[in-house]
């Protein structure tokens, strides 16, 4: 199976490395930086689960496609998908299968009304992973999941295709016909911690042990409850009371890594996060509050960022 990995940033860089590293048909699709470093550094993954080194990864830029591929593994930022999907067109074609690791839904309705839906599988990840100043991937912790299903919930025989060729790769790949309420609840859950960590510029931690933390927290998660249950995909009881236990737990240092872009004052998925949560709410603006407050204050971050222009 010939695979196209887009982006070798730290979430393609890790899963596509990993799959390389076990013999997988592995190109990244990249720019031209990033083709250089790793011309000149190769792909190399830091991890407690082991490291990676693969001298001169097989990669391709845009404008070099000109051939289908089996499966496209979409690893790029949320914002970068109308460029994307120009870039990647001559590699999809009918038998093509496009697996998106975007966070939020908007970028199915892109992909199927580009590619057909047809083309396009549900996904999701969870990694915590960043690149150093040479373009090493550094695996932050402990957890690396990819999760992939039809968005039907069927068994086909593509499913049982990219079963085979995502398992055993160095990573947990989990087949899931349930993957459309998967990415509902990660999207509920990322939302709140991007939300509230990037509103407070703070941890998890020291946002809880705030006078009112804990409320705020749980204000922003029951929004987005809200919306997942109005869209027909409500977070069940033991996702809800996972992401309760995550968001309100004393002493963490967990932050959302859209919280580390802005800090470093990198651009951010404001309208794909929280921009599309807010604009899917059925509530009146009224109930919707904290969601509207956190879409305000990412706005004003991107609007003083666009008055001072940066290489990121």
């Amino acid at each position: 199976m010939r695979i196209l990995v887009v982006g070798a940033g730290a979430t393609g860089g890790y899963f596509g490395g990993r799959l390389l590293q076990q013999g997988r048909d592995v190109t990244f699709l990249v720019r031209e930086r990033r083709a250089a470093q790793l011309a000149r550094h190769g792909l190399q993954v830091r991890s407690a689960a082991g490291d990676a080194n693969l001298p001169a990864p097989p990669s391709v830029q845009a404008g070099e496609l000109h051939a289908p591929y089996d499966l496209v593994l979409l690893s790029c930022k949320a914002y970068d998908l109308d460029q994307v999907m120009s870039d990647i067109a001559p590699a999809v074609g009918p038998h093509t299968a496009i697996l998106p690791l975007l966070n939020g839904m908007r970028h199915l309705d892109q992909l199927d009304a580009r590619f057909g839906a047809g083309c396009v599988l549900g996904g999701q990840c969870v990694i915590a992973a960043t690149l150093d100043a040479q373009g090493a991937v550094l695996h932050l912790n402990a957890a690396a999941s990819l999760s992939f299903g039809e968005r039907d919930g069927s068994a086909s025989a593509r499913m049982h295709a990219l079963t085979q060729q995502l398992g055993d790769a160095g990573f947990d790949a989990r087949p899931s016909a349930t993957i459309i309420q998967d990415m509902w609840d990660k999207w509920v859950f990322l939302a709140t911690l991007a939300g509230i960590t990037c509103l407070m510029r703070a941890p998890i931690g020291d946002i809880v042990a705030a006078p009112g933390g804990t409320a705020a927290t749980l204000a922003l998660l029951d929004e987005c409850r809200a919306v997942a249950a109005a869209a027909g995909h409500p977070p069940g009881a033991a996702a809800l009371q996972r992401a309760r236990d995550v968001l309100t737990e004393s002493g963490s240092s967990l932050t959302a890594s859209m919280l580390r872009d802005l800090q470093h004052g990198h651009r951010i998925e404001a309208e794909q996060v929280i921009g599309d949560m807010l604009a899917r709410a059925a509530a009146p603006a009224g109930e919707r509050g904290m969601l509207a407050l956190v879409l305000t204050h990412l706005q004003a971050y991107e609007a003083g960022r666009a008055r001072q222009p940066r290489s990121a």
